[in-house]
């Protein structure tokens, strides 16, 4: 088993859109000799456009670099992306945990052996502190992605007895009380705020000038319709003008206006 440094060491170009932990792992052989899956755990703290996409060239990736040069494909074993999303990836639906892999859709037959993402809303989960420690493991970890900022490890504990999650609230302790890693953490949250800020941010502006630009468009169409009614030609409906943007309207309402100064000279 292989595990990767929850805080990656370095600054990525695209904004701070990347995970807080990933993981990835290889057990032992399974009892009936085959090889086990590659499994790839990732945290995502945002949605963005392209996020299915990237899991499944990272399943993908897994798959594929297991063989070396001349390897035995049968021997390929099954490769699993598993992306724990804070945020809500598909709106229209109220199932948290989505599985994809590869299926023909006529027959329902599924390839096992083979690729398979996962995502899971953590938001879609009803949670209560008072109900927690008699959930699901399922249930329990969410709850312990979602809130473990917000209890000491003693609270955790009574909340979530187990050596799994003493092992987890452990290493949630060690991380705050190192200086370096809390000052990282902080750093990344820091980070995350302003680039959800930003982004916000740039969405309403967009739609200003979105409703700016309407406006003029609406303008632009009034005046050519004008003019070719002065031309004695059939006016132009909206649904065809406004589609055609700021420049293409600009260019055509100059060439009716010309065409009414040389008919008129």
């Amino acid at each position: 088993m292989r595990c990767m440094t929850p805080f990656a060491r370095r600054k990525f170009p695209a904004g701070p859109r990347h995970t807080h932990l990933q993981h990835e792992s290889r057990g032992m052989n399974e009892p009936d000799g085959t090889m086990p899956p590659y499994r790839g755990v990732e945290m995502q703290v945002s949605v963005y456009a392209g996020l299915i996409e990237r899991l499944v060239y990272y399943a993908s990736s897994m798959y594929v670099d297991q063989l070396s040069e001349g390897g035995n494909y049968a021997l390929a074993a099954p490769s699993i992306s598993i992306c724990l999303l804070s945020r809500v990836l598909f709106s229209e639906t109220t199932q948290a945990h989505h599985r994809f892999q590869l299926l023909d859709k006529q027959s329902g037959r599924s390839i096992p052996n083979g690729i398979e993402v996962h995502t899971v809303e953590l938001t879609k989960y009803a949670l209560a502190e008072q109900t927690i420690p008699g959930a699901s493991k399922l249930n329990q970890w969410v709850f312990l992605l979602l809130h473990a900022q917000d209890y000491d490890g003693e609270t955790l504990r009574r909340l979530l007895p187990g050596i799994e999650f003493e092992t987890a609230i452990s290493t949630i302790e060690t991380i705050s009380a190192k200086t370096e890693d809390k000052q990282m953490y902080d750093q990344r949250e820091k980070a995350q705020r302003d680039y959800e800020w930003a982004i916000s941010g740039a969405r309403q502006e967009g739609r200003e000038e979105g409703r700016e630009e309407g406006r003029e468009e609406g303008r632009l169409a009034g005046q050519i319709q004008l003019l070719q009614q002065l031309l004695g030609e059939a006016p132009t409906g909206d649904a065809e003008l406004l589609p055609q943007g700021i420049d293409a309207l600009t260019k055509r309402m100059s060439a009716l206006q010309k065409q009414l100064r040389d008919r008129e000279s």
